[in-house]
């Protein structure tokens, strides 16, 4: 992939104003599809690059959140910084930010104030809960919005037993509907010559990413079961070496199983007729199912299963660098950073045949491109020297 090509979004240049994850992860899903990024941040730095990690001297999670992007550190409580931001948001396309909704205005960079500077002016404002409401004013995060909205209850099973979803789950969704977004809003821009704000949380997304059990018919009561299910027997396993997750969702899904592990007879019992009648006699069906997964070992009944059972052996995220699936299609991108050195990582999740993209690049060190950003901007090697010795510039 050439370093110039010709992205979805080339042109398009966005201000990035976020810590964390989900706003920033957003901004480098806008970076994949071409935009120019440019991630401002405060004289603190991004909170994300003060996380912990066995990397030295960076955060493994901003290396994996900011590809794509170039750094200037600003200080936008200093008038001067204030009017370097205004004087790059004349030209900008979009600006995303996740402060709590009373911190815009405070700092001078509300939309209503910015709109007046660029009409074109796409805002994203991201917040934990929304910009209106008893708790809007309260930070937001991943794992404080599952247990409100009810999916850590899921997860674990019963609210007595509530469990987290790993891996920053609602964070990165909530990217994903941010470059949704403001992708969309870009369209409808072509075509008004407007800009617009969009309003994005993570309350709205935990809603969101349940839309399949967040629906209450007024002829039901508080304790209907609000999961499909899966006929009890779908699940993780253990075998002979190692677990293996299936899914017999399926009475066709569940004859192929019984037959592969020698319980042909299991297909034809009246108790398994059905997912429901599956389910109901669960506990029974358990010791049969797995007596015959422990013949072999995960990775064995993974080549035997093949097509006809769905199923995968549980792995570690390690085995996926060199995984032949994962090699075979690109998706991982080999990266130089100025203090980690070459480093392997996601590549983008979209693949276009017509406009790609750039090729990725690592994540910036803290104000890493200050100089040649200012200078984009017409500020002279005097001026930006002068903004530094003031602090206003890092």
């Amino acid at each position: 992939m050439a370093a110039n090509a010709i992205g979805a979004l080339s042109g398009v240049t966005v201000l990035d104003l976020c810590s964390y994850l989900a706003g920033p992860y957003g901004c480098t899903l806008l970076a994949d599809l071409g935009a120019n990024v440019i991630k401002i941040e405060s004289p603190q730095g991004d909170m994300l690059r003060q996380f912990p990690s066995s990397l030295p001297n960076e955060s493994r999670f901003f290396l994996g959140t900011n590809r794509g992007k170039r750094a200037l550190a600003l200080d936008l409580k200093q008038p001067e910084g204030l009017a370097v931001l205004h004087r790059m948001v004349e030209s900008a396309d979009v600006l995303v930010e996740n402060f709590r909704p009373s911190v815009p205005a405070r700092l001078g960079i509300d939309f209503p104030r910015l709109k007046k500077v660029n009409p074109r002016l796409i805002y994203a404002g991201l917040t934990g809960y929304g910009d209106r409401g008893p708790l809007s004013d309260k930070g937001g995060f991943d794992q404080v919005l599952q247990c409100l909205t009810g999916m850590a209850v899921f997860q674990g099973g019963g609210a007595d037993k509530p469990q987290l979803v790993l891996g920053s789950v609602l964070d990165y969704f909530t990217s994903a509907l941010l470059a949704y977004g403001v992708a969309a809003a870009l369209f409808h821009r072509e075509r008004s010559g407007s800009g617009q704000y969009l309003s994005l949380s993570l309350l709205r997304s935990a809603l969101t990413i349940q839309a399949g059990r967040f629906v209450w018919a007024n002829s039901e009561g508080r304790d209907v079961a609000r999961d499909s299910g899966a006929g009890g027997l779908t699940g993780i396993h253990p075998t002979k070496d190692g677990m293996l997750y299936i899914s017999v969702h399926s009475n066709h899904f569940f004859a192929a199983l019984c037959e592969l592990i020698g319980k042909p007879e299991l297909a034809s019992d009246p108790r398994c007729a059905s997912m429901r009648t599956r389910a109901a006699h669960a506990a029974e069906l358990l010791p049969e199912l797995r007596a015959g997964l422990a013949a072999r070992s995960a990775r064995e009944w993974e080549e035997i299963f093949g097509e006809r059972v769905p199923c995968a052996a549980v792995r570690p995220i390690e085995d996926m660098f060199d995984h032949p699936q994962v090699v075979a299609d690109d998706l991982i991108a080999t990266l130089d950073h100025p203090v980690v050195g070459e480093y392997r990582t996601m590549t983008k999740p979209v693949a276009f045949s017509d406009t790609p993209g750039p090729a990725p690049v690592a994540s910036p060190v803290f104000g890493q491109h200050s100089d040649s950003i200012l200078a984009e901007y017409g500020f002279s090697p005097t001026e930006v020297s002068r903004m530094r010795d003031a602090g206003v510039v890092r």
